[in-house]
């Protein structure tokens, strides 16, 4: 949306929504941030989908996974070069 130094860009949205909805930006960022959200719908969208994911992942319980799939799985992520 934006494209002056005062006013966030979508793509700046990720990178700073954690810290957002946790309230650890800093008030300036926080601001813009707020004020694009007034004005960008897919944004919103974003912002809710997110914040549904994290709650939906609170609820999730961990379990082991075989230590067969384990090792295939850091086996592909590392060739791959996956951190």
């Amino acid at each position: 949306m934006g494209k002056g130094p005062s006013q966030c860009r979508c793509q700046e949205i990720v990178g700073l929504l954690a810290d957002y909805l946790d309230g650890s930006l800093d008030p300036a960022t926080a601001r813009r941030l707020q004020v694009h959200l007034e004005g960008c719908t897919p944004c919103v969208a974003f912002v809710n989908t997110y914040k549904g994911t994290v709650k939906a992942a609170r609820h999730l319980k961990e379990t082991d996974i075989p230590a067969e799939l384990k090792d295939r799985l850091l086996s592909f992520l590392r060739e791959r070069n996956v951190r």
